[in-house]
Protein backbone atom coordinates (compact mmCIF):
# COMPACT_ATOMS: atom_id res chain seq x y z
CA UNK A 1 0.00 0.00 0.00
CA UNK A 2 1.15 3.42 -0.36
CA UNK A 3 1.42 5.97 2.46
CA UNK A 4 -1.84 7.62 1.23
CA UNK A 5 -3.72 4.39 1.12
CA UNK A 6 -2.51 3.67 4.39
CA UNK A 7 -3.40 7.09 5.34
CA UNK A 8 -6.83 6.15 3.94
CA UNK A 9 -7.52 2.85 5.59
CA UNK A 10 -6.35 4.58 9.26
CA UNK A 11 -9.18 7.24 9.09
CA UNK A 12 -12.12 4.30 7.65
CA UNK A 13 -11.00 2.73 10.69
CA UNK A 14 -11.08 5.25 13.06
CA UNK A 15 -14.86 6.45 11.56
CA UNK A 16 -16.24 2.79 11.94
CA UNK A 17 -14.68 2.06 14.90
CA UNK A 18 -15.87 5.37 16.75
CA UNK A 19 -19.21 4.31 15.54
CA UNK A 20 -19.38 0.75 16.45
CA UNK A 21 -18.45 1.92 20.05
CA UNK A 22 -20.90 4.78 20.04
CA UNK A 23 -23.97 2.92 21.92
CA UNK A 24 -21.42 2.77 25.26
CA UNK A 25 -21.46 6.87 25.30
CA UNK A 26 -25.59 6.83 24.67
CA UNK A 27 -25.70 4.16 27.71
CA UNK A 28 -23.66 6.76 29.35
CA UNK A 29 -26.74 8.80 29.58
CA UNK A 30 -29.27 6.11 29.18
CA UNK A 31 -31.25 8.71 32.03
CA UNK A 32 -32.21 11.17 29.80
CA UNK A 33 -34.61 11.03 26.88
CA UNK A 34 -34.57 9.85 23.15
CA UNK A 35 -36.04 13.51 22.53
CA UNK A 36 -33.51 15.57 24.83
CA UNK A 37 -30.16 13.75 23.50
CA UNK A 38 -31.31 14.07 20.14
CA UNK A 39 -31.63 17.77 20.51
CA UNK A 40 -28.23 18.39 22.82
CA UNK A 41 -26.70 15.98 19.66
CA UNK A 42 -27.78 18.38 16.81
CA UNK A 43 -27.02 21.68 18.81
CA UNK A 44 -24.01 21.13 19.87
CA UNK A 45 -22.75 19.15 16.63
CA UNK A 46 -23.55 22.27 14.60
CA UNK A 47 -22.02 24.74 16.62
CA UNK A 48 -19.05 22.03 16.94
CA UNK A 49 -18.68 22.18 13.21
CA UNK A 50 -18.80 25.91 13.21
CA UNK A 51 -15.63 26.32 15.26
CA UNK A 52 -14.06 23.84 12.98
CA UNK A 53 -15.12 25.83 9.95
CA UNK A 54 -13.12 28.77 12.04
CA UNK A 55 -10.04 27.12 13.50
CA UNK A 56 -9.15 25.02 10.11
CA UNK A 57 -9.55 28.53 8.51
CA UNK A 58 -12.43 27.12 6.16
CA UNK A 59 -15.42 30.00 6.82
CA UNK A 60 -15.29 31.56 3.86
CA UNK A 61 -15.32 28.30 2.01
CA UNK A 62 -17.83 27.34 4.27
CA UNK A 63 -19.75 30.78 3.81
CA UNK A 64 -19.22 30.23 -0.19
CA UNK A 65 -21.21 26.70 0.09
CA UNK A 66 -23.65 27.97 2.38
CA UNK A 67 -24.54 31.04 0.09
CA UNK A 68 -24.89 28.70 -2.95
CA UNK A 69 -27.54 26.70 -1.11
CA UNK A 70 -29.49 29.60 -0.59
CA UNK A 71 -29.60 30.60 -3.80
CA UNK A 72 -31.07 27.34 -5.09
CA UNK A 73 -34.32 26.66 -4.14
CA UNK A 74 -33.72 22.74 -5.09
CA UNK A 75 -30.72 22.49 -2.99
CA UNK A 76 -32.51 24.30 -0.05
CA UNK A 77 -34.91 20.97 0.07
CA UNK A 78 -32.23 18.86 -1.03
CA UNK A 79 -30.33 19.80 2.51
CA UNK A 80 -33.73 19.93 4.38
CA UNK A 81 -34.44 16.27 3.42
CA UNK A 82 -30.86 15.36 4.80
CA UNK A 83 -31.69 17.39 8.05
CA UNK A 84 -34.95 15.68 8.88
CA UNK A 85 -33.10 11.94 7.42
CA UNK A 86 -29.81 12.06 9.86
CA UNK A 87 -32.17 13.66 12.73
CA UNK A 88 -34.46 10.75 12.52
CA UNK A 89 -31.77 8.54 11.88
CA UNK A 90 -30.00 9.58 15.21
CA UNK A 91 -32.94 9.77 17.01
CA UNK A 92 -33.98 6.24 16.23
CA UNK A 93 -30.40 5.12 16.94
CA UNK A 94 -30.15 7.05 20.52
CA UNK A 95 -33.89 5.48 21.52
CA UNK A 96 -32.66 1.84 20.67
CA UNK A 97 -29.39 1.52 22.76
CA UNK A 98 -30.58 2.77 25.62
CA UNK A 99 -33.92 0.82 25.49
CA UNK A 100 -31.44 -2.20 25.26
CA UNK A 101 -31.68 -2.74 21.34
CA UNK A 102 -27.88 -2.35 20.20
CA UNK A 103 -28.00 -6.17 18.58
CA UNK A 104 -30.98 -4.88 16.42
CA UNK A 105 -29.24 -1.77 15.79
CA UNK A 106 -26.09 -3.37 14.54
CA UNK A 107 -28.51 -5.27 12.33
CA UNK A 108 -29.95 -2.03 10.82
CA UNK A 109 -26.17 -1.16 9.76
CA UNK A 110 -25.65 -5.18 8.50
CA UNK A 111 -28.05 -4.55 5.80
CA UNK A 112 -27.92 -0.68 5.07
CA UNK A 113 -25.59 -1.69 2.29
CA UNK A 114 -28.54 -4.06 0.64
CA UNK A 115 -30.92 -1.10 1.00
CA UNK A 116 -28.42 1.10 -0.85
CA UNK A 117 -28.64 -1.11 -3.83
CA UNK A 118 -32.54 -1.41 -3.91
CA UNK A 119 -32.58 2.54 -3.85
CA UNK A 120 -29.88 2.37 -6.69
CA UNK A 121 -32.02 0.17 -8.82
CA UNK A 122 -35.32 1.88 -7.64
CA UNK A 123 -34.14 5.81 -8.20
CA UNK A 124 -30.96 5.96 -10.05
CA UNK A 125 -31.59 3.17 -12.90
CA UNK A 126 -28.52 1.09 -12.09
CA UNK A 127 -28.27 -2.31 -13.04
CA UNK A 128 -28.24 -4.94 -10.66
CA UNK A 129 -26.09 -8.00 -11.23
CA UNK A 130 -27.11 -11.25 -10.38
CA UNK A 131 -24.74 -11.85 -7.48
CA UNK A 132 -26.36 -8.30 -5.95
CA UNK A 133 -30.28 -10.10 -6.74
CA UNK A 134 -29.17 -13.25 -4.88
CA UNK A 135 -27.44 -11.32 -1.74
CA UNK A 136 -30.71 -9.47 -1.67
CA UNK A 137 -32.48 -12.44 -1.67
CA UNK A 138 -30.47 -14.17 1.16
CA UNK A 139 -30.79 -11.12 3.61
CA UNK A 140 -34.77 -11.13 2.89
CA UNK A 141 -34.60 -14.81 4.13
CA UNK A 142 -32.63 -13.69 7.28
CA UNK A 143 -35.40 -10.61 7.80
CA UNK A 144 -38.36 -13.19 7.54
CA UNK A 145 -36.53 -15.23 9.72
CA UNK A 146 -36.82 -12.93 12.27
CA UNK A 147 -40.13 -11.35 11.54
CA UNK A 148 -41.80 -15.09 11.71
CA UNK A 149 -39.98 -16.41 14.92
CA UNK A 150 -40.26 -12.55 17.11
CA UNK A 151 -44.20 -12.36 15.20
CA UNK A 152 -43.18 -8.48 14.66
CA UNK A 153 -41.06 -7.13 11.65
CA UNK A 154 -37.46 -5.77 12.51
CA UNK A 155 -38.56 -1.79 12.12
CA UNK A 156 -35.58 -0.15 14.23
CA UNK A 157 -32.95 -2.47 12.08
CA UNK A 158 -35.07 -1.38 8.72
CA UNK A 159 -35.77 2.40 9.71
CA UNK A 160 -32.49 3.19 10.80
CA UNK A 161 -31.22 1.32 7.57
CA UNK A 162 -33.65 3.08 5.51
CA UNK A 163 -33.14 6.30 6.96
CA UNK A 164 -29.09 6.06 6.33
CA UNK A 165 -29.50 4.67 2.78
CA UNK A 166 -31.89 7.76 1.38
CA UNK A 167 -29.52 10.14 3.57
CA UNK A 168 -26.70 8.56 1.48
CA UNK A 169 -28.59 8.51 -1.80
CA UNK A 170 -29.40 12.56 -1.63
CA UNK A 171 -25.53 13.35 -0.64
CA UNK A 172 -24.77 11.42 -3.61
CA UNK A 173 -27.14 13.70 -5.63
CA UNK A 174 -25.62 17.21 -3.96
CA UNK A 175 -22.22 17.66 -4.20
CA UNK A 176 -20.55 19.08 -1.24
CA UNK A 177 -17.22 18.86 0.95
CA UNK A 178 -18.29 16.51 4.29
CA UNK A 179 -17.61 19.40 6.69
CA UNK A 180 -19.36 22.24 5.16
CA UNK A 181 -22.55 19.67 4.09
CA UNK A 182 -22.47 18.43 7.75
CA UNK A 183 -22.63 22.07 9.23
CA UNK A 184 -24.95 23.10 7.25
CA UNK A 185 -27.18 19.85 7.71
CA UNK A 186 -27.74 20.84 11.32
CA UNK A 187 -27.81 24.32 10.98
CA UNK A 188 -31.52 23.48 9.66
CA UNK A 189 -32.71 21.70 12.28
CA UNK A 190 -30.65 23.47 15.03
CA UNK A 191 -33.53 26.21 15.58
CA UNK A 192 -35.54 23.59 16.73
CA UNK A 193 -33.28 21.84 18.87
CA UNK A 194 -32.80 25.23 20.88
CA UNK A 195 -36.46 26.20 21.22
CA UNK A 196 -36.70 22.55 22.60
CA UNK A 197 -33.71 22.61 24.91
CA UNK A 198 -34.81 26.20 25.99
CA UNK A 199 -38.62 25.10 26.67
CA UNK A 200 -36.76 22.20 28.67
CA UNK A 201 -34.90 24.69 30.63
CA UNK A 202 -37.52 27.06 31.49
CA UNK A 203 -40.01 24.36 33.01
CA UNK A 204 -37.24 23.00 35.30
CA UNK A 205 -36.78 19.39 32.96
CA UNK A 206 -33.92 19.68 31.28
CA UNK A 207 -30.42 18.12 31.90
CA UNK A 208 -27.73 20.76 30.83
CA UNK A 209 -26.44 22.98 33.98
CA UNK A 210 -28.55 20.50 36.51
CA UNK A 211 -25.95 19.68 38.72
CA UNK A 212 -23.77 17.28 37.26
CA UNK A 213 -20.74 18.34 35.16
CA UNK A 214 -20.36 14.80 34.34
CA UNK A 215 -23.45 14.97 32.45
CA UNK A 216 -22.82 18.37 30.96
CA UNK A 217 -19.29 17.25 30.09
CA UNK A 218 -21.01 14.22 27.68
CA UNK A 219 -23.65 16.64 26.74
CA UNK A 220 -21.22 18.94 25.17
CA UNK A 221 -18.78 16.30 23.83
CA UNK A 222 -22.20 14.96 21.67
CA UNK A 223 -21.44 17.24 18.81
CA UNK A 224 -17.71 15.41 18.38
CA UNK A 225 -18.82 12.30 18.73
CA UNK A 226 -20.97 13.34 16.05
CA UNK A 227 -19.17 15.25 13.88
CA UNK A 228 -15.39 13.10 14.17
CA UNK A 229 -16.41 9.75 12.49
CA UNK A 230 -18.25 11.65 9.90
CA UNK A 231 -14.96 13.59 9.19
CA UNK A 232 -12.76 10.67 9.51
CA UNK A 233 -15.02 8.63 6.94
CA UNK A 234 -14.61 11.37 4.36
CA UNK A 235 -10.74 11.41 4.99
CA UNK A 236 -10.75 8.17 4.10
CA UNK A 237 -12.79 7.70 1.07
CA UNK A 238 -10.68 10.26 -0.43
CA UNK A 239 -7.82 8.35 -0.41
CA UNK A 240 -8.42 4.51 -0.74
CA UNK A 241 -10.89 2.62 -3.05
CA UNK A 242 -14.50 2.56 -2.55
CA UNK A 243 -14.80 -1.54 -2.40
CA UNK A 244 -12.16 -1.20 0.01
CA UNK A 245 -14.11 1.28 2.27
CA UNK A 246 -16.91 -1.09 1.74
CA UNK A 247 -15.33 -4.01 4.09
CA UNK A 248 -14.29 -1.43 6.11
CA UNK A 249 -17.65 -0.56 7.38
CA UNK A 250 -18.52 -3.92 8.73
CA UNK A 251 -16.32 -3.27 11.72
CA UNK A 252 -18.91 -0.75 13.01
CA UNK A 253 -22.48 -2.81 13.28
CA UNK A 254 -20.07 -6.41 14.23
CA UNK A 255 -18.67 -3.67 17.30
CA UNK A 256 -22.74 -3.60 17.95
CA UNK A 257 -22.98 -6.37 17.76
CA UNK A 258 -20.65 -7.82 20.09
CA UNK A 259 -21.32 -4.69 22.97
CA UNK A 260 -25.33 -6.07 22.45
CA UNK A 261 -24.44 -10.01 23.35
CA UNK A 262 -21.43 -9.72 25.55
CA UNK A 263 -21.41 -6.18 27.48
CA UNK A 264 -25.44 -5.59 27.52
CA UNK A 265 -26.18 -9.30 27.35
CA UNK A 266 -28.77 -8.68 24.99
CA UNK A 267 -30.42 -12.03 23.84
CA UNK A 268 -28.76 -13.51 20.82
CA UNK A 269 -30.32 -17.33 20.96
CA UNK A 270 -30.57 -19.65 17.76
CA UNK A 271 -33.48 -17.49 15.52
CA UNK A 272 -31.27 -14.52 15.55
CA UNK A 273 -27.89 -16.49 14.51
CA UNK A 274 -29.20 -17.96 11.91
CA UNK A 275 -31.15 -15.12 10.72
CA UNK A 276 -27.91 -12.70 10.95
CA UNK A 277 -26.12 -15.69 9.10
CA UNK A 278 -27.65 -15.74 5.95
CA UNK A 279 -27.39 -11.97 6.23
CA UNK A 280 -23.48 -12.11 6.59
CA UNK A 281 -23.99 -14.46 3.80
CA UNK A 282 -25.40 -12.01 1.93
CA UNK A 283 -22.62 -9.52 3.05
CA UNK A 284 -20.01 -11.59 1.95
CA UNK A 285 -21.31 -12.26 -1.43
CA UNK A 286 -22.61 -8.53 -2.38
CA UNK A 287 -18.13 -7.37 -0.63
CA UNK A 288 -16.96 -9.90 -3.22
CA UNK A 289 -18.91 -8.76 -6.46
CA UNK A 290 -18.23 -5.51 -5.52
CA UNK A 291 -14.31 -6.24 -5.12
CA UNK A 292 -14.69 -8.46 -8.74
CA UNK A 293 -16.46 -5.30 -10.26
CA UNK A 294 -14.14 -2.79 -9.49
CA UNK A 295 -11.02 -4.38 -10.95
CA UNK A 296 -12.56 -5.48 -14.15
CA UNK A 297 -13.55 -1.85 -14.48
CA UNK A 298 -9.92 -0.67 -13.42
CA UNK A 299 -8.28 -2.94 -16.07
CA UNK A 300 -10.55 -1.71 -18.95
CA UNK A 301 -9.74 1.77 -18.33
CA UNK A 302 -6.16 0.54 -18.61
CA UNK A 303 -6.85 -1.47 -21.45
Amino acid sequence: MTKKEQGGVFYGTAAYFMWGILPVYWKLLDTISAQELLAHRVFWSFWFMLLLMVFSRKWNFFMKNAREVIRRPKTILAFFALSLLISANWFIFIWAVNVGKVVETSLGYYINPLISIVLGVVVLKERLAKIHVISFFLALVGVLILTFAYGQFPWISFALALSFGIYGLIKKMVVMDSASGLTIETMFVMPVALIYLAVLAVKGGGSFLSGSWSVDLLLVGSGAVTALPLLFFAKGVQRIPLYLMGFLQYIAPSLMLILGVFLYKEPFGTVRLVAFTFIWGALVLFSLSSVKWTHVRQRDKTA
